[in-house]
């Protein structure tokens, strides 16, 4: 396989991971979900969540640049940049360095923290989410990346709002 078809694997499969049907994912952490106030963070991560700002049990937010565009909202056409890691360090997904992703925020096929956090947040700027299970892939996971219950960081550089 070329580099270039590698590439387009790669981001295809990045696009399918992020748009997981957000099935069996709800508003509150169920049993056995993670809590992101209660996970240990790899170091590597710099994760403090008593700095960041609480949006709901399961999601915590923290704008690491401001930026100074266009506010993103509901129905507006987002394209970023984006490193997701497992609380671990492990990093399980970027695009960076490669094509950025665009994406309407709202769509449900994206996962809820990603919708929810990324919501209010100017182009130019970055901003780190924790989201808890019951806001990114649930019970099930995305296997064989994602393990089931898993609180996902992500570092999100928000490029253009349209």
């Amino acid at each position: 396989m070329s580099s270039r078809q590698l590439s387009s694997r790669r981001l295809i499969t990045a696009a399918c991971a992020l748009f997981a049907l957000a099935a069996g994912c709800s508003d509150s952490t169920g049993p056995g979900g993670s809590s992101p106030a209660d996970e240990t963070y790899a170091a590597s991560l710099g994760v403090n969540i008593g700095a960041m700002t609480k949006l709901s049990n399961d999601l915590y937010i923290q704008d690491l640049v401001a930026g100074s565009g266009a506010v993103a909202s509901t129905g507006h056409s987002l394209t970023v940049t984006y490193t997701g890691w497992l609380v671990n360090g492990t990093q399980f997904d970027s695009n960076v360095g490669k094509t950025p992703f665009s994406f309407t925020l709202g769509d449900p096929r994206l996962i809820a923290g990603w919708n929810q956090g990324l919501a209010g947040m100017h182009a130019g700027g970055t901003r780190r989410l924790v989201i808890g299970s019951a806001l990114g892939y649930g019970s099930d996971g995305s296997p064989p990346v994602i393990p089931r219950n898993a609180t996902l960081v992500f570092t999100v550089q928000l490029i253009s709002v349209q």
